[in-house]
């Protein structure tokens, strides 16, 4: 079953009608078949991002991230009071899908196209990388993480002798290992394509497998690289740490204390490991929640504390500068001189202003991966929603 539909998808560019959710594949034949999907998602032509990025639960395993009874509300603000037609024009022009604007925990504006509704999830690409951030965070305030100074190998001692031994938690969560990485969306022999189309003893975990082969570029700590396996590396250190898998741990520590409305789903390799880095699907109203859980200095409402004392600004500090305007990189969060986002090719986006109370999010389906000029155009954007909600 698991081999037609992925047949189905990549062939037809459509998703597969299915009574549930793919199960990781037992055999090689449907193991091959899903290493070849998740290769090809970068590659997917406009039609299949619209239908596929809405539903990749059908087309791929995923764990669910259980919500509780208890929401958190997002209660309706005043209206934002900007010119519709220019949001219109900003939606059609970046393929949005969905778009929302929280000021002080509330609804300014919640924009949705593309026949995306508020009780779809989509995919979130690499937004799934600063919730991994904010889940360590959350591994270290209940102890199950010592330090981020630890060694990563003290949590998967298989990349002892490797290009890992020596790198520490915190240069992983900074993206600073010093490891050799290629990360360009537009290759199909990079190392963000191949990353999960290789053949995998059993026994092994993927992630860790592909980084064992690596070779080392720099002293760790030294430089910084985009590095999604960084990012799912993580996610193994997380699990290990807390001894269960990361799905349920977020459902326990972020999704039900928090107040998310509806689950999630992760998306699992072929192990049925979470991957870390990537491919978490939501709704889009949760999204927001986890900018205003940012906001929230990591605390309920009800002032209970998820995260440790400081672990948001730590987090959203830059610790490898990009320039001399204030841009860097966090534990997995992109800094800027006006606030900080969690950000996903093709046009997933969380951008948080502290200065302002604001949360933006939103979703979409961006013609390429990554796009420099639609991602100024986004932030020159966003900044002129922030204006309007603090009028």
């Amino acid at each position: 079953m698991f081999k037609t539909l992925l047949a189905g998808v990549l062939l037809a560019g459509s998703v597969v009608a299915v009574a549930k959710a793919p199960v990781v594949p037992t055999d090689e034949a449907a193991r091959a078949a899903m290493r070849k999907a998740g290769a090809e998602v970068l590659f997917w032509d406009s039609a299949q991002r619209d239908r596929n990025f809405r539903a990749m639960e059908t087309i791929f395993p995923t764990l669910p991230v259980r919500a509780g009874k208890g929401v958190r509300p997002l209660s309706r603000g005043r209206a934002l009071g900007f010119p519709t037609r220019e949001i219109d024009r900003f939606v059609a022009a970046q393929n949005v899908a969905g778009l929302i604007v929280i000021k002080d925990g509330r609804v300014r504006l919640e924009r949705y196209a593309r026949g995306f509704g508020a009780t779809q999830r989509w995919t979130s690409f690499s937004v799934a990388k600063s919730l991994t951030s904010t889940l360590i965070g959350a591994a270290v305030r209940d102890g199950s993480i010592g330090s981020l100074d630890d060694g990563v190998i003290r949590y998967v001692p298989e990349l002892k002798g490797s290009a890992y031994d020596g790198v520490t938690v915190r240069q992983v969560l900074t993206m600073s290992s010093g490891v050799s990485w290629n990360e360009d969306y537009t290759d199909p022999k990079s190392d963000v394509a191949q990353m999960f189309a290789l053949s995998v003893p059993d026994g092994e975990d993927v992630t860790v497998a592909y980084l064992k082969r690596l070779p080392r570029a720099a002293a760790p700590g030294s430089k910084w690289n985009y590095n999604t396996a960084e990012t799912n590396l993580a996610g193994v250190i997380l699990g290990r740490a807390v001894k269960m898998p990361i799905s349920r741990y977020a459902s326990q520590r972020i999704w039900r204390p928090y107040g998310m409305e509806a689950d999630a789903a992760w998306q699992t390799d072929e192990r049925g490991h979470e991957i870390a880095g990537c491919c978490l699907s939501l709704r889009l109203r949760d999204y927001a929640r986890l900018g205003q859980l940012m906001l929230d200095d990591g605390r309920t409402r009800g002032g209970r504390a998820l995260l440790p004392a400081g672990w948001v600004g730590e987090a959203t500090r830059v610790h490898h500068p990009f320039d001399a305007k204030g841009n860097g990189y966090g534990y997995f969060w992109w800094i800027g001189p006006d606030g900080y986002r969690a950000s996903g090719i093709f046009g997933q986006n969380i951008w948080v202003d502290p200065g302002r109370r604001v949360v933006i999010a939103a979703v979409g389906s961006w013609p390429s991966a990554t796009d420099d000029r639609l991602a100024a155009d986004r932030q020159a954007f966003f900044t002129r929603l922030a204006d309007a909600a603090s009028r």
